[in-house]
């Protein structure tokens, strides 16, 4: 039970940073396109070095040494990654949604739904598997837990003024961009009680969580992440603040894991 306070516990501080990262959205003036990209670049770079180094890697070696062998460790490895990625790519086929500019996917359904919703629809989709993530890494140990939920915290905040200020920029009033960029990050406190109860009820789920929350990020980050990067021109910024998120995420996770 504690280990499930402190999952739900790390997703609500992600919430909050999401709403946080939106309250400069209020008064602020209109983001640049290259500030934004770049902001996206941190946060593709954040969740790449968590989805490896506290994901992947401690799900590799939870699976050797309850197994014993390095070549079923690899397997359930591949098999989390792919079931992780299948899950994201599902979620994003069957749930009606719409990107600021690629338009509406998931179905014929999108048409009757308010646009507003199919935004928060989109990041929430997007938000999920970094909350499924903090769960997961608390359901390791509470250290590790902590690494994924700053570092997932941080790459949060630009991520959340990246959102609030897009939807101002389509019409949208500063206090609705404001609430609808909160409801995005619900998910996330959702997501790390699934994650955290996931491993919680059976060690030998540890290995398969960890390794589908990296396979969920990993779909979100090529599939979101990096396109909507380099869709203006602004490739250069956007790849140095992918690397630099991956060497801060990888800093932390070194340093409080």
């Amino acid at each position: 039970m504690n280990d499930i306070l402190w999952g739900v516990a790390g997703g609500l501080v992600a919430a909050i940073a999401t709403t946080a990262g939106a309250v400069p959205a209020l008064v602020g003036r209109k983001m640049s396109q290259a500030t934004s990209d770049t902001m996206l670049g941190f946060a593709a770079g954040v969740m790449l070095s968590a989805a490896y180094f506290s994901l992947i890697l401690p799900g590799i070696e939870v699976a050797e040494a309850q197994y014993r062998s390095v070549w079923i460790a690899a397997g359930i490895a591949a098999a989390g990654i792919a079931l992780g990625a299948g899950f994201v790519a599902m979620l994003n086929r069957s749930i009606p949604h719409e990107h600021f500019r690629t338009g509406p996917e998931g179905g014929a359904d999108a048409a009757k739904v308010a646009r507003i919703w199919l935004f928060v629809l989109a990041i929430a989709i997007h938000n999920f598997p970094e909350g499924l993530s903090i769960g997961v890494a608390f359901g390791v140990d509470r250290s590790n837990g902590l690494s994924v939920m700053t570092g997932i915290s941080l790459q949060d905040i630009p991520e959340g003024l990246a959102v609030a200020v897009a939807l101002v920029g389509l019409g949208y009033s500063r206090r609705k961009a404001l609430v609808y960029t909160a409801l995005t990050g619900v998910v996330e406190p959702v997501g790390a009680l699934l994650g955290v109860v996931a491993v919680s009820v059976s060690a030998a789920l540890l290995p398969f969580g960890l390794t589908f929350a990296a396979g969920a990020m990993l779909y979100i980050i090529s599939h979101e992440i990096v396109p909507e990067t380099h869709r203006n021109g602004h490739q250069e910024r956007a790849t140095v603040g992918l690397i630099f998120g991956l060497i801060l995420m990888m800093f932390l996770d070194v340093t409080l894991g």
